[in-house]
């Protein structure tokens, strides 16, 4: 099969971001956001889902990182569901619960159509580096709307504030490898409705 790839630009006045994103890749990564800890997530989220991910973003970081993060949620959101294109043969379908030393998450998704966030992230301090931790929430948020995908981040344990977000977009990377994973015995569009 045609390895499933995707590039998607998008230009505001306060940010210019480029993504490119290989479903089938082997999780090479090119990241540069201009937040150190925000470009380490990227690439483990592109390491662990095995993806092939390009991303380079300009955003006004004067300001703060607002703009920035949340913007590139929504390119993400965007890019994921240009590769997954039609989901046809797709488990549609994607779970994870991944250890990280203390921390144990949980991530569960649906590539359905319907965008929903659920997420229970317990974080205690408002930086991990330069990093505003109240932007993991809208992050996830841009990416499930954007994507039109059902995403449930559950905290099952944790307690150092870097461990649960690495953790979060590990596991969030694993399912969304196992939902775009195509099963042979699916030969159409994983629905009752023909649909998604």
């Amino acid at each position: 099969m045609e390895e499933r790839i995707a590039s998607v630009v998008r230009k505001t006045g306060e940010t210019d971001i480029q993504i490119t994103l290989n479903l089938d890749g082997s999780g090479k990564a090119g990241i540069d956001t201009g937040i150190g800890f925000f470009d380490h997530m990227l690439n483990s989220f592109a390491r662990h889902g095995l993806f092939d991910l390009k991303v380079s973003v300009q955003g006004d970081l004067e300001v703060d990182s607002h703009h920035t993060i949340e913007d590139t949620g929504i390119v993400l959101g965007q890019v994921i569901k240009e590769a997954v294109a039609f989901k046809k043969g797709i488990r549609r379908f994607g779970n994870c619960i991944l250890p990280m030393d203390e921390t144990l998450m949980l991530c569960a998704l649906d590539l359905s159509g319907r965008p929903y966030l659920q997420e229970n992230l317990e974080l205690t301090v408002p930086k991990v580096g330069d990093f505003d931790t109240e932007m993991v929430h809208e992050f996830f948020y841009a990416v499930s709307y954007a994507a039109e995908m059902n995403l449930h981040l559950k905290m099952l344990d944790g307690k150092n504030n870097h461990h649960i977000i690495e953790a979060a977009f590990k596991a969030f990377a694993k399912a969304l490898d196992m939902a775009v994973s195509y099963d042979e015995r699916i030969t159409d569009v994983l629905s009752t409705k023909g649909s998604l």
